[in-house]
């Protein structure tokens, strides 16, 4: 079944009537999180023609943990938000409301 189907499915649910439990909710919010991160981190270094290993040593963390980041398998601690954004030379934007998550980097002005 492709994540499609699933999305499409969870949609008539909600239309007929079904909610989610309070949990659920949570739990999918901190995915839409993660996911938001990870697809904005994913982008910038793209943008910046760096490897995961070049962030990895820019902001002094391992390459697998910039891989997990990337991969939406953890929403970073904010003093991590804070290391991966410097490397990034970048200030790092995020917007949440009940069902939205924006996060962006934004490119610091050459000093």
């Amino acid at each position: 079944m492709s994540h499609t189907r699933w999305k499409l499915a969870r949609e008539r649910k909600l239309r007929e009537g079904y909610a989610e439990s309070p949990e659920a909710e949570a739990n999918r919010a901190e995915i839409r999180l993660a996911m938001a991160f990870a697809k904005a981190a994913y982008d910038r270094r793209k943008e910046l023609g760096l490897s995961q290993t070049q962030l990895a040593e820019r902001a002094g963390l391992t390459q697998a943990k910039i891989s997990r980041i990337e991969g939406a398998d953890a929403v970073p601690i904010l003093p991590l938000l804070r290391r991966v954004a410097t490397a990034m030379n970048a200030s790092l934007n995020i917007a949440l409301d009940a069902d939205h998550e924006e996060v962006t980097f934004t490119a610091l002005p050459a000093a």
